[in-house]
């Protein structure tokens, strides 16, 4: 049983790292929008600004969308991970280790 007990802990300190690790997970694709370009010439700022304006309004819309995206990520990769310890431990207990 202390063995047992042992390896959950081990599994669950392994946790955090799995999550940072790349792997072929069903992990979801979420991408960082790129940085709007602002021109150092301020005659091409003003000549632009209608178009800056819009790349900094998507971009601000764009940016919240990939924060839910890494949220949602998040939650579904621990989920995940709290379902493979469950299923490790089974293992284990099948296995008698």
């Amino acid at each position: 049983m202390k063995n047992l007990r042992l390896r959950r802990l081990h599994i669950l300190q392994a946790l955090p790292i799995l999550l940072v690790v790349p792997g072929t997970g069903s992990a979801e694709s979420c991408h960082a929008p790129s940085r709007p370009f602002v021109p150092s010439d301020s005659q091409l700022v003003r000549d632009y600004r209608d178009v800056i304006r819009q790349d900094f309004e998507d971009y601000i819309s764009d940016i919240q969308s990939y924060f839910r995206c890494l949220d949602e990520e998040r939650t579904r990769a621990f989920e995940e991970a709290r379902a493979v310890s469950e299923d490790y431990d089974r293992f284990l207990q099948l296995v008698g280790d």
